[in-house]
C-alpha cells in the first residue's frame, strides 16, 4: 500500500515551553481526522529557537513525544530540539514510531551560520523505512539551501523529505522556490512546515515529484492534512513527470566528474575567494 496520509500542523508558537500546546493540537486533530498517519510540526516546535532551551536526547522531553505518538498510534515528527550532547549543542529532530519508539535522530548539518553560531553541524544523514510504504528522508530548515543533502537522501532510498523549518524572515520565498526546485530535480515529495507566529511567518509547502504544489499555507495557525502516493514517485522515476524528463536515472548514468566532489585535481578557488564565514556589518560613511 503505497498511499500515506499526513498532517503537517503550522502552529503559532513562541519561545517558551510549548508541549501542552502541541499536544492539545495533535489530540484535535486526531479527534477530526482518525485516519491521519503521521504527524509533523515546524522546526525548534517545543521550546522555541533559545539554545538555553536545550535538552537531553533521550531525556523527559522525547518521551513526552514518545508517549504522545503511542497514544494516538502515529508516527510522529515534533519538529527538532536544541539538544545537548557532550558539551556541544546540536538541532535536533526525533522520528518517532506508532509504538512510541524513535527510530532516528537527525542533527542538522548546516545551522543557520553566522546567525545559529552556537549550534554544531551534525554529519549523518537520516533516511528511514515506514513498512508497506516507502522510505522517508529528514533534513532541517537550512539544510535545504544545499543541494546536497537532498540529493543524498534521494540516493540513499528517500521518496518523501520530511522538513521542518522555522523562518520568518525576507527569504520564505526563496525557501518556497527551493522547495519546488528540489522536489521536481530530485522526483519526490516535499513537506516542508514552517511555524506560524510569533517566531515564524507559516506559508509551509508541500510539493509533488514534478514540482506541483499541492498546497501552500498562509501565514497563521493552519492544519495541512494531505494523502501522498508513493507509487505516484516510482512511476514518476520510472517514465518522468507527464512522460518528460528522467532525471534521476540521467543523473545515475552521467560519467561526469563535478568539481565540487571528489578528487577531481580542481580546487573551487572562487569559493576560497568569498572571505570568512561571519556577521554583516554596517559599512561606515554608506
Amino acid at each position: 500500500m503505497s498511499l500515506f496520509s499526513i498532517a503537517g500542523l503550522q502552529l503559532e508558537l513562541s519561545n517558551r515551553n510549548n508541549l501542552h500546546l502541541i499536544e492539545s493540537e495533535i489530540n484535535q486533530l486526531m479527534l477530526r481526522c482518525p485516519w491521519i498517519e503521521m504527524v509533523m510540526l515546524g522546526e525548534l516546535s517545543p521550546f522555541g529557537s533559545g539554545t538555553s532551551q536545550a535538552r537531553d536526547l533521550p531525556g523527559e522531553s522525547e518521551q513526552f513525544f514518545c508517549d504522545l505518538a503511542a497514544s494516538h498510534g502515529i508516527w510522529l515528527l515534533p519538529g527538532s530540539m536544541y539538544e545537548r550532547s557532550e558539551g556541544e549543542i546540536f538541532n535536533t529532530a526525533s522520528v518517532i514510531n506508532p509504538a512510541g519508539e524513535v527510530v532516528v535522530r537527525y542533527r542538522k548539518m548546516f545551522p543557520f551560520c553566522p546567525y545559529e553560531k552556537d549550534v554544531s553541524a551534525g554529519t549523518d544523514f537520516a533516511v528511514f523505512e515506514i513498512p508497506e510504504v516507502g522510505k522517508f528522508g529528514v533534513s532541517i530548515c537550512y539544510d535545504s539551501w544545499f543541494a546536497e543533502t537532498t540529493r543524498a537522501m534521494v540516493c540513499m532510498g528517500a521518496e518523501v523529505i520530511l522538513h521542518p523549518t522555522l523562518t520568518n524572515t525576507i527569504d520564505r520565498d526563496a525557501e518556497l522556490a527551493i522547495v519546488r526546485a528540489s522536489a521536481v530535480s530530485n522526483q519526490c515529495y516535499f513537506v516542508d512546515i514552517n511555524v506560524a507566529g510569533p517566531i515564524g511567518n507559516g506559508r509551509s509547502i508541500i510539493v509533488g515529484p514534478g514540482g506541483e504544489v499541492i498546497h501552500q499555507a498562509g501565514e497563521q495557525r493552519e492544519v495541512i492534512a494531505v494523502q501522498l502516493d508513493l507509487d505516484y514517485v516510482r512511476r514518476v522515476r520510472e517514465s518522468g513527470w507527464q512522460g518528460l524528463g528522467q532525471v534521476l536515472k540521467s543523473f545515475r548514468d552521467s560519467s561526469t566528474v563535478f568539481p565540487q566532489y571528489g578528487d577531481s585535481g580542481i580546487k573551487p578557488m572562487q569559493l576560497e575567494n568569498l572571505g570568512p564565514l561571519e556577521l554583516p556589518t554596517r559599512k561606515s560613511g554608506e
